[in-house]
């Protein structure tokens, strides 16, 4: 399961990436330029975990980057101010509102699912 949930998510990493250049405001969320670059690597991490990567490592990956999206969902939900919630990490570099902040409590649900019930089968 954790491969399959690196490549599904891989794949929507890289799109949401290279979309979010030229719309930023895609679904609602914030999608400044580093957001878009950190979108993109950590698609590509996701893509070699899913297909190349070792069913430990994709595994591995899922539960970091569960913790990490999951964590970063609910830190910027309770920390932001405001109506939108918006949480600024590094200054102005990145900016998160209510929207980005569900989007990242599900990817954070879903990679620790698949972190939690895969890695021991080649899927």
């Amino acid at each position: 399961m954790a491969k399959t949930v690196c490549k599904l998510l891989g794949v929507v990493f890289v799109i949401v990436g290279v979309a979010g250049f030229v719309a930023p405001t895609l679904l609602g969320a914030h999608l400044m330029p580093l957001q878009n670059l950190v979108h993109r690597v950590s698609g590509a991490i996701a893509l070699y975990f899913g297909f190349a990567g070792s069913p430990g490592g994709a595994k591995g990956f899922c539960l970091i980057f569960g913790i990490v999206y999951l964590l970063l969902g609910v830190v910027g939900w309770f920390l932001g101010v405001g109506p939108e919630h918006l949480f600024h990490v590094g200054g102005e570099m990145l900016t998160l509102g209510k929207v980005d902040h569900i989007i990242h409590i599900l990817l954070g649900v879903v990679f620790l699912a698949g972190g939690l019930l895969g890695g021991r089968s080649s899927s």
